[in-house]
């Protein structure tokens, strides 16, 4: 079978962990006899140098054309303006929105061989598998937002607004998740302040009620559920939320286990194309160093083989080799232990493809 994958790799060191990706990638592809084609686009702030926008009509075209798309990372310094009318962000934003991409799904687990990395206790985050589906395109980030006169001075206003066709269809993709894993569901929302939450929570248990009675669903107010992703994790199996709270949430989420480094994610809509792409930023403070964990970006093209490409053994054969590599001991500077050497970005990359190939 043949795949096109397009390629989106972005600023600071997203082209250093896209590359060690489809290194890993095509090992798969050599040992599965399968055949992958890429191409690459521009997004973020190398789009905005090149062509003056964050996310050019050309990328959306190669990434509507391709099975999946994997992402780098977006933003930097050079472009951190807030006030700027073109920010790499919009790029992120813009290509979710051109694909249908609504729902994005970040797993977090702590391998037992990293356990003492979290900034947690080891035995509170020991065993910690879990998974948070965000909602992606409508709520805060999305709706209607400016400026206006105020008898003060001025006032700035964003609005969250979500349907019920909205919430229905995220529902179900946690649910679906909640069904393939322990069937346990928690929607996270601020049902005692917020009439979207309301709406959320309503939406949510009725979907969950009537079409998956055997998932078991609770609700969780968004700063109980924060307070208990630290005292107790081991409480979450699957996570629903809407936009911004899971934007917190997940990153939140991210240091249960030891570092950014290591965490995928996939962001999916209701066919099979999507975007894959590590939950980490573009750290321009590592940038072209080499020494950037590639890890969170081979296991989103693991997520990718799984949820585009029809490929559930090479998805398998990648999250063994992470395993595999980190159990004996090879680590990135993110993860070294005091008086450890720490192994580079090419060759955490080529120690994993080479565990593919086993």
């Amino acid at each position: 079978m043949n795949h096109t994958i397009t390629r989106l790799a972005g600023d600071g060191i997203g082209p250093e962990v896209v590359r060690e990706a489809c290194k890993v990638l095509e090992a798969a592809a050599r040992r599965f006899g399968r055949s992958l084609g890429f191409q690459d686009a521009l997004i973020g702030g190398i789009a905005i140098d090149a062509t003056k926008t964050a996310l050019p009509d050309e990328t959306i075209r190669l990434c509507q054309a391709a099975d999946a798309v994997l992402l780098g990372a977006v933003g930097g310094p050079k472009w951190d303006d807030p006030h700027a009318a073109v920010r790499p962000e919009q790029g992120l934003l813009g290509i979710r929105k051109a694909l249908g991409l609504f729902a994005n799904l970040r797993p977090v687990r702590v391998h037992p061989a990293l356990a003492a990395a979290s900034p947690l206790k080891a035995e509170l985050v020991a065993g910690v598998d879990l998974l948070v589906v965000r909602e992606l395109t409508g709520g805060l980030y999305f709706g209607e937002r400016g400026r206006r006169k105020d008898p003060s001075g001025e006032a700035a206003f964003d609005t969250m607004i979500y349907s019920t066709g909205e919430i229905e269809r995220i529902a179900r993709r946690a649910a679906e998740a909640a069904r393939g894993r322990s069937g346990r569901l928690t929607s996270v929302d601020k049902a005692n302040v917020l009439e979207s939450s309301r709406l959320w929570r309503a939406t949510v248990t009725r979907v969950v009620t009537e079409e998956y009675p055997d998932v078991n669903l609770d609700h969780l107010l968004v700063d109980a559920a924060s307070m208990f992703l630290i005292q107790k994790p081991g409480r979450f199996d699957v996570m629903v939320t809407e936009n911004m709270f899971g934007d917190i949430l997940t990153d939140e989420a991210s240091v249960l286990a030891g570092s950014m480094g290591l965490l995928p994610s996939a962001s999916l809509g209701e066919g099979t194309l999507g975007l894959y792409e590590p939950i980490h930023g573009s750290a321009p403070d590592i940038a072209g160093k080499e020494i950037a964990n590639p890890i969170g970006t081979i296991l989103s093209a693991a997520m990718m083989c799984r949820y585009s490409l029809g490929w559930p053994e090479a998805a398998d054969a990648i999250e063994a080799a992470v395993d595999h590599v980190i159990a004996e001991g090879a680590r990135t500077a993110d993860l070294v232990d005091p008086g450890q050497t720490p192994i580079s970005t090419c060759e955490m990359g080529d120690r994993i493809a080479a565990a593919v190939l086993e």
